[in-house]
């Protein structure tokens, strides 16, 4: 990363400096002042908390210097109307001064392994940076990119939202020269009102594009495809299901060993293969495939990165632990995923045991969309336990779709699931953990394994 000077962001952001302070400088920022790290920037935020109150700890533990509205002494400042649109305004800026290529990443499920699988593939011939675990928001992509190293070539900025118009935040920040939409699904669902207002907030990713851009979209995304004749940037479509799209995926073979196929580029076709369990994973190494040729990244480096790539913690985690198979998969959840992670469940021998938290975010849809889960849960798993405001439409949807009501459980205590579970599980039984963010379902499963 490279130093700003408080002038050089002032500048940036319209905010004002005391001249005395103007060549200070700062390396990243932070707006959690536990965990500054000495010379960023400290970002007072106001929110449920207000930020200034920390601001005499951020400057004790090592900040340069501080982002705020107010002072209330005699320190280095950037003093701004907003500070999380000066943050975002600083970022920018500095997203044009590093001049890399940016690949925005978006969609409603699978966007962090999509970035990191893309991160992977495009390592093999560039310098890349990426943004960390979930600064995906308006927070913590600005700060993300504050942090990328200045000879860095391509940036991999994964793009998250639940509101309109927050993606065409992001996009105007990050810039990007390729965009990603990996799926439309019904995350979120409750502040956007439809699978239709869902996708009209992931295009927003188009309205940063740089000149000359180009979108990668999902062809078996039944919300994604009908858009083609709409957008007015260059388009590739890839796909398993719709032979149409440009880049198209063949002769799918899956086992307990991962994934293999054959991807058509209408140049080329050769072979790919992933140490993952799932046939999701199929669209999001696509994406990888579709992003790293649009870099010039050649086909052998592509398939060698694909090979090689482990998932982030949390994500789908398949271990051994105490004569149990546990499938980790809590970091988060929607109908879509939730489907997926049981598909692979369903696969698994020995007795299944699904252990599911609530999918948030689905406001009216919540108890249908639990239900019809439940439903899944019966055809994939012999045993359900069920956590949250929710369990019970998970449950009922179970032993409608015909799974013994004594093999069916909810619970809305955390702590008094992992206590059953304990009762009940065997060793040889293999046990899905998932759940949305919130649902904290890694608990559960410490609990369980304590």
């Amino acid at each position: 990363m490279a130093e700003i000077t408080l002038a050089q962001a002032a500048r940036w952001c319209g905010g004002t400096i005391d001249p005395k302070y103007a060549n200070r400088s700062f390396l990243g920022a932070n707006n959690d002042s536990r965990k500054i790290e000495p010379g960023q920037l400290f970002v007072a935020l106001q929110g449920a908390r207000d930020g200034h109150d920390f601001i005499p700890m951020a400057i004790e533990n090592g900040a340069a210097a501080v982002l705020c509205t107010h002072m209330d002494g005699d320190y280095p400042a950037i003093v701004v109307e907003d500070t999380r649109i000066a943050l975002g305004q600083i970022a920018r800026e500095e997203r044009k001064r590093i001049g890399m290529k940016v690949v925005g990443v978006t969609g409603s499920v699978g966007k962090s392994t999509t970035k990191e699988m893309i991160a992977s593939v495009l390592e093999t011939t560039y310098r890349v940076a990426k943004t960390p675990a979930n600064h995906n928001n308006d927070i913590g992509m600005p700060m993300a990119i504050l942090s990328i190293p200045e000879d860095t070539e391509v940036a991999v900025l994964e793009m998250g939202m639940n509101h309109f118009r927050e993606i065409a935040y992001l996009s105007s920040i990050g810039q990007p020269d390729v965009a990603v939409i990996i799926n439309i699904g019904t995350m979120h669902i409750e502040h956007l009102g439809s699978k239709e207002g869902i996708r009209q907030a992931k295009l927003e990713i188009l309205e940063g594009l740089r000149p000359g851009g180009m979108i990668l979209l999902n062809g078996d995304d039944e919300m994604l495809w009908p858009v083609r004749g709409d957008l007015n940037v260059r388009s590739v479509y890839f796909g398993s299901e719709n032979d149409q799209c440009a880049v198209c995926a063949t002769d799918l073979k899956a086992d307990e060993n991962g994934l293999s196929f054959r991807v058509h580029t209408g140049c080329e076709a050769f072979d790919v293969s992933l140490a993952l369990e799932g046939q999701h994973y199929v669209l999001d190494a696509l994406a990888a495939v579709c992003a790293g040729i649009q870099l010039g990244v050649s086909t052998e480096r592509i398939c060698e990165a694909l090979q090689g790539f482990q998932n982030m913690a949390g994500r789908q985690e398949i271990f051994q632990a105490n004569g149990y198979t546990i499938i980790k998969d809590c970091y988060n959840a929607g109908p879509e995923s939730m489907a997926a992670a049981l598909a692979v469940l369903g696969k698994k021998s020995g007795r299944r045991i699904a252990v599911l938290g609530d999918m948030l975010e689905l406001g009216n849809r919540a108890a249908q969309e639990h239900y019809l889960i439940g439903g899944i849960s019966a055809d994939k798993a012999d045993m359900l336990f069920a956590y949250g405001p929710n369990s019970e439409n998970v449950v009922s949807g179970a032993v409608a779709g015909g799974m013994n009501a004594d093999n069916a459980r909810a619970f809305e205590d955390r702590q008094e699931l992992a206590a059953a579970l304990k009762v009940i599980a065997k060793p040889g039984d293999v046990l899905l953990f998932k759940g949305s963010h919130g649902m904290h379902m890694e608990l559960a499963l410490e609990s369980f394994l304590a």
